[in-house]
């Protein structure tokens, strides 16, 4: 939050989260912003409603959704990802300029092409009677470029029975002079901090997981 107040202008009072999930980050916003979330995904949004009923969620893909409305502040912090081409980055990007006031802020969490690597994590996690384990495994595919793989598995116990689900998502990986050049083109001044050890304690093994934070401002309609 410090970066969004320090960037701004003005104090921002109103924050649209872009592939907002099930709400993960929206306990901390809505402390500080009037907050409306929007993801593509019908069951994530459902857990959103449940675990904030004060906020306002639609359904809509980020890179369409007009709501002919603005806001002084809008936040992309862990969903950029499922933009897997430079074209549908663009269009994320477009959508946030589309909706935030001049000299309204930007806040993008990335990862660059030059930093990122393979890496593994395991996640787990209980509740009475059904344990979870995710296994992650995050690959960058030579075969397809500005791309990487993360491929899931879940090994979900209810009351002691095993079921086993896998699936795997292609997730976009630019580097940076790209992410700059998208930013330029659709009018943002953006600056950059790195954002290390968020998920330190979920690596297997050595590895790292750096991340880019992309803070600034719509300078141009």
């Amino acid at each position: 939050m410090d970066l969004i107040n320090r960037t701004a202008s003005h104090p921002p009072r109103t924050l649209l989260h872009l592939g907002c999930g099930a709400g993960g980050c929206d306990h901390i916003f809505k402390r500080y912003f009037e907050v409306t979330g929007a993801d593509i995904s019908r069951g994530m949004l459902d857990k959103a409603r449940v675990a904030h009923p004060d906020i306002e969620y639609l359904e809509e893909d980020m890179r369409t959704l007009r709501l002919n409305r603005q806001f002084d502040s809008v936040a992309i912090p862990d969903s950029i990802d499922y933009m897997a081409s430079e074209d549908d980055l663009r269009r994320a990007v477009q959508t946030a300029a589309v909706h935030l006031r001049p000299e309204g802020v930007l806040l993008v969490v990335a990862k660059m092409a030059e930093t990122f690597q393979n890496n593994n994590f395991a996640y787990t996690g209980e509740n009475e009677d059904v344990h979870v384990t995710l296994l992650e495994n995050n690959y960058i595919n030579p075969f397809r470029p500005n791309t990487y793989e993360a491929a899931l598995v879940y090994l979900i116990r209810n009351r002691g029975e095993l079921s086993v689900y896998t699936e795997c998502q292609v997730l976009g990986l630019f580097p940076q002079a790209v992410w700059e050049a998208v930013f330029k083109e659709v009018g943002f001044e953006m600056d950059t901090t790195t954002l290390d050890g968020v998920y330190d304690n979920y690596l297997l093994g050595e590895g790292a997981y750096p991340m880019t934070v992309f803070m600034g401002k719509k300078v141009r309609q």
